[in-house]
């Protein structure tokens, strides 16, 4: 039977140092912005691998690290970032040789659909009006990390951080603004994409690298060879296809 973990019950058992796998399983810790399209992903490869498990682990891209660092089950590791996966590559905790980029996005501001504050740009952030601002945290989240190089380019970073909200990962940030718990927060275009109802692009920010998803067999894995075979895939046309019907663009 194929199975896919819920990711909150496996990320618990991971911080906690409890093995919750099995032997048998591909474990794949990948960014939270890669939820739903590597949902797709995992089953899509399961059902070319008949007997593979695929085990997904979802959160923001420092705290897979982390989880990795210390020792919990993982295989592939999937960053939101270029910065993740190089302090990865210096930690080797992934083989460098196997580093590849699978994907770009791009950063956006959203609104909640039903909000009342009129935003159409990120320097309308600064009015008066504009009490709470949602991104991910800098310090761990590779979401927050380029909105803070982004904010910064533009001359708006100690305007907008004065009213920060931080969000320990870029679903967390979707979330206040879809609850309407905040003015405005900055995700992704992937992750707005899944909220349609909730939430209103009010425009894409422009950033001063490329956002780019790269990923890494982890060092050590007992399953080098099948996860591998899982990064392949990913790069393959039948996972760039998927990854495409959930917004992602090409490396």
């Amino acid at each position: 039977m194929r199975r896919i973990f819920p990711r909150i019950a496996l990320a618990a058992a991971l911080l906690a140092g409890v093995t919750a796998v099995s032997a048998a399983d591909l474990v794949v810790s990948a960014a939270s912005s890669l939820t739903d399209a590597f949902q797709a992903v995992g089953k899509a490869y399961e059902a070319k691998h008949p007997g593979t498990h695929v085990v997904l682990n979802f959160a923001a891209s420092d705290v897979l690290l982390r989880q990795i660092a210390s020792g919990a089950p993982a295989d592939v590791f999937a960053s939101a970032d270029q910065t993740a996966m190089d302090k990865a590559v210096e930690a080797k905790a992934v083989d460098a040789a196997t580093r590849k980029n699978f994907a770009t996005n791009r950063l956006v501001l959203i609104v909640p659909a039903d909000g009342k504050t009129a935003i159409s740009s990120a320097a309308d952030l600064k009015r008066a009006d504009v009490h709470r601002v949602a991104y991910g945290d800098p310090a761990s989240v590779p979401v927050g990390r380029y909105t803070r190089a982004a904010l910064e380019a533009s001359g708006l970073w100690d305007a907008v951080s004065a009213k920060g909200v931080l969000a320990q990962n870029v679903r967390q940030s979707l979330d206040y603004v879809a609850r309407g718990e905040v003015d405005a927060g900055f995700v992704f275009a992937t992750d707005a994409a899944i909220m349609k109802d909730k939430v209103t692009v009010a425009a894409v920010v422009p950033t001063p690298k490329p956002i780019s998803y790269p990923v890494a067999v982890v060092a050590g894995s007992k399953q080098a060879g099948e996860a591998k075979a899982f990064e392949d895939f990913v790069l393959s046309n039948d996972g760039q296809a998927i990854l495409k019907t959930f917004g992602f663009l090409a490396p």
